[in-house]
């Protein structure tokens, strides 16, 4: 990809700021309305509906089996949690096969699916390289409470070992892997099965997704709640990219940061996913959402 497509995909705080200011006063009415709690007692109160703990978002445990478990271990963040505010919003780049821009994956049948490693729907790609689980914990910040949002859709999309984004890249222009809907359970979760995005040129390793309020809205791109990005910790990312298959993304990564990537420069505790496993048995992302 080269150095005008990156900068058109992450045009950063100054496409980003309207809607920052805009997602500011979301919060500030959230507050207002948790009234005379304490902040240990917002954070208690939201601690322990949360999920596994990640970067940005969780002081709770994932109960599930498999589940990471909660603390700061390599490949954490900060602890915070969803009382600190919505998931921010940014741009969708000129990647998202959601229609926006005439390539429309959502419509394409068999989308819904947790498996997103293969192409589908006539195409038959895989994408290789190191094992990933994602977990997204979706959460309603609209109400008098926060409280999980089951029924929720998340469309999720990234790029492969080699940086490149199926039904985009010419290599890969037939296939349209890496990209999938699940539908949030009872209690707001969406799992996907996927593999360990690169770390392309001019980009920290992120994950897109767009947050939808059910499984109809997803496939005909309607009515979305939020498109923002997940980030990965820079020591689970060495570790992945010493890998086969991964050598371009040392240099990448080395290039670039948390704090100067065009679209993580302007805050990112948010969006940090908590990241637990190791290359031999695969990682495992969490993250929380609250929308």
């Amino acid at each position: 990809m080269s150095a005008e497509e990156i900068h058109d995909h992450d045009r950063g705080l100054s496409h980003d700021l309207p809607k920052l200011i805009e997602q500011g006063m979301a919060r500030r009415k959230l507050f207002g309305l948790l009234g005379g709690l304490s902040a240990a007692g917002v954070l208690a109160a939201c601690g322990t509906e949360d999920g596994t703990a990640s970067s940005s978002a969780s002081t709770g445990a994932d109960t599930r089996p498999g589940a990471p478990p909660a603390g700061g271990a390599p490949g954490g963040g900060t602890g915070t949690t969803v009382a600190d505010g919505e998931i921010p919003e940014e741009t969708a780049g000129p990647y998202p096969g959601d229609g926006s821009n005439g390539k429309n994956v959502l419509n394409q049948s068999g989308v819904v699916r947790s498996d997103i490693r293969s192409s589908f729907a006539g195409a038959s790609g895989v994408a290789e390289g190191v094992p990933l689980t994602i977990r997204l914990k979706v959460y309603d910040l609209t109400g008098e409470t926060t409280k999980a949002l089951p029924g929720a859709a998340v469309y999720l999309w990234h790029c492969d070992r080699e940086g490149r984004y199926s039904m985009y890249d010419s290599e890969i222009a037939d296939e349209n892997y890496l990209r999938g809907v699940q539908e949030a359970d009872s209690d707001g979760w969406v799992e996907f099965t996927s593999i360990y995005p690169a770390a392309y040129d001019g980009r920290w390793p992120h994950i897109h997704f767009e947050v939808y309020g059910s499984v109809g809205d997803a496939t005909s791109a309607s009515d979305k709640l939020r498109t923002s990005q997940l980030a990965f910790p820079k020591d689970v990312c060495e570790t992945v990219y010493a890998t086969t298959g991964y050598e371009a993304s040392v240099s990448n990564l080395s290039r670039t940061s948390l704090e100067t990537d065009n679209v993580f420069s302007d805050g990112y505790s948010l969006q940090l996913a908590k990241v637990t496993g190791s290359v031999s048995e695969g990682y495992v992302a969490t993250l929380n959402v609250p929308v």
